[in-house]
């Protein structure tokens, strides 16, 4: 599953952080799922990956909450959960394949870099653990998130008809590593990298 993905020129959001899911994120998890798919994931299906390395929320600071004007100092709420991702490696002969299984950000924090974050948050925790290679799928109609794929290396390799329960195929893409890796490297030596 994937979400409308963020502008190319976005600006960044400096104020999200990308940490491992805890058990306390699945419910606020869950919401932004329900908020964003047709077919959401059972609250269950998230609650099985914490403590999985791949299972990755995105937070933005809580607000200061104060007593009155007279009060000296305040309360911090706590962080609100804005987007996640969720992907494992399989073992393949070697060659070790990642899967992004799900991604997505709340719909009022679209559009600030938070997706494409997460992406980069997601893939280098599964090459961390070991991937070599990494898929996903996606609804083919989902343009913003084709091309922010594409943007990655992402390519598309097979064709899935009626993948989505409203009947919509899925494409199924597939990054090499090692590509990314060494596009990554270039465009952080070029100063182009988020």
């Amino acid at each position: 599953m994937t979400t409308p993905a963020t502008e190319p020129d976005a600006e960044r959001d400096s104020t999200v952080t990308v940490r491992q899911a805890e058990q306390a994120d699945v419910l606020a998890v869950y919401r932004i799922e329900q908020r964003t798919f047709p077919q959401p994931w059972p609250f269950s299906a998230f609650d099985s990956f914490v403590g999985e390395r791949g299972f990755l929320v995105a937070t933005k600071p809580g607000d200061v909450v104060t007593a009155g004007s007279d009060a000296k100092g305040g309360v911090d709420t706590p962080d609100t959960v804005v987007g996640y991702v969720v992907g494992d490696v399989v073992p393949n002969h070697g060659r070790d394949i990642g899967h992004i299984k799900d991604i997505a950000v709340d719909a009022a924090h679209r559009g600030a870099g938070i997706g494409r974050r997460l992406l980069v948050e997601g893939l280098t925790s599964l090459v961390m653990q070991g991937a070599a290679v990494v898929k996903l799928e996606v609804r083919e109609g989902n343009e913003p998130a084709l091309s922010l794929y594409r943007e990655f290396g992402f390519e598309p390799v097979h064709r899935v008809p009626r993948y989505y329960g409203d009947g919509e195929a899925a494409l199924v893409m597939v990054l090499d590593v090692n590509e990314w890796m060494g596009h990554s490297v270039a465009d952080a030596d070029d100063g182009d990298a988020e």
